[in-house]
This record gives structure tokens, sequence and C-alpha cells, in this order.
């Protein structure tokens, strides 16, 4: 892990864990993934330098407010964004229509999942924005999604605290874990889009 961002983190606690999740999630690159940072805070919390609840309330604050930036930015935005440039996204309109009814009424656990996933939790904000996703959908799931994955990595960082220097020698490996997690849940969901697909052209085919 960077000296600088872990000596950043040591002095300013909990100031620092905000800005630098904050700053993830507007889509500000960091040195490092946000995950790791959780973990390196959970870590501190365990040796006592942070208390674990205060630091857990910071990534999850965090956390909501950087995603709502975002999602709530393509939200007002996206109807200029999609109809005014419809080049810069291959969807007709009437494709992002029935996308958006569809998440609005299934899409939960998608939105969920991705919340939860490396590399995608950004992402998935903006689709939510673009596609109109309403706010009394969006705002509860950004919530759970947003404490659900940051009680994750900060459990994950006390847990290991005796382990810590076992943990550093494999930290590589940790990176690669997220990436294979990050390709099993898009198989997964390929996986079930293609049944669903399938039962349903099966059950026309009767018709």
């Amino acid at each position: 892990m960077p000296e600088g961002v872990v000596y950043y983190i040591t002095v300013y606690g909990y100031l620092a864990i905000f800005i630098l999740v904050f700053l993830q999630e507007i889509g500000m690159p960091n040195p490092f993934p946000n995950e790791l940072l959780l973990i390196f805070s959970g870590y501190l919390s365990f040796k006592g330098f942070l208390f674990f609840p205060v630091t857990l309330l910071t990534a999850i604050t965090a956390d909501f407010i950087g995603t709502n930036i975002l999602y709530f930015l393509f939200l007002k935005a996206g109807t200029y964004i999609i109809r005014k440039k419809p080049g810069w996204i291959p969807l007709s309109t009437g494709t992002i229509d029935r996308l958006a009814a569809k998440v609005s009424k299934g899409g939960r656990k998608s939105m969920f999942i991705f919340r939860l996933t490396p590399f995608t939790r950004g992402y998935t904000s903006v689709i939510a924005g673009l596609l109109h996703v309403k706010p009394k959908i969006f705002l509860p799931i950004a919530l759970f999604s947003g404490t659900t994955w940051a009680a994750i990595y900060v459990l994950t960082g006390y847990f290991i605290g005796p382990y810590w220097d076992l943990f550093l020698q494999h930290i590589e490996g940790f990176k690669f874990i997220m990436v294979a997690i990050l390709l099993t849940i898009i198989c997964l969901m390929f996986l079930v889009y293609f049944f669903r697909k399938r039962k349903v052209v099966k059950t026309n085919s009767y018709f």
C-alpha cells in the first residue's frame, strides 16, 4: 500500500477516509481501491487508532453522498445526454424507456449486486440516473448496499488485524480475487438473463 496514503489515513483518520471514499465514488481516481482503504481502516480500528462504529459510519456517509451526487447529476442531465446527443449511447429512446421501466419494477436486485461489486459501483449510479430510476427506488438501494459494502470490508480489516503482515504479503492476490468476483457476477447475470429469455421464447412458442 502507498506509504503516503497510509500516513494520510493514520494522521487524519476519519476525515481522510471520508475524502478518499467520497472522491472515488464521484469518479475521481484514488491511489488504491476503496475496498483496500476500508480494509486498512478496519485494521486501524482493530489497533485502536480509530473507533469502529465511527469508521463504519464515515465510510457509509461518504459513499452515500458521493454516489447520490453522480445519480442526481445524470438523473437531471440524462434527458439531454440521451435525446440531444443520441450518438453517445448506442440505444434508442424506446429501448431506454423499456429498460427504465424494467429496472423500476424488477431491477432492484441487479442494482444492489452491482453496487457491491468492485469497479461497477459508480457506473451503477450513472446508469440508474440515465434510466431515470425514481429516487424512492434508488436511494434505499444506495443506502442499504453502501452499508453492506462498507461493513464487509471494514469488518474484514478488523478481523484480519492479527494477521495483517500476512495479508500484506498476499495483497496482490486480493486484487485478483476482486476481479474474479466481478467476472463471476457478470457471468452469472448473463446466464440468468439467457435462461429467462429462453424460457420466455419457449412459453411464447406454445401460443
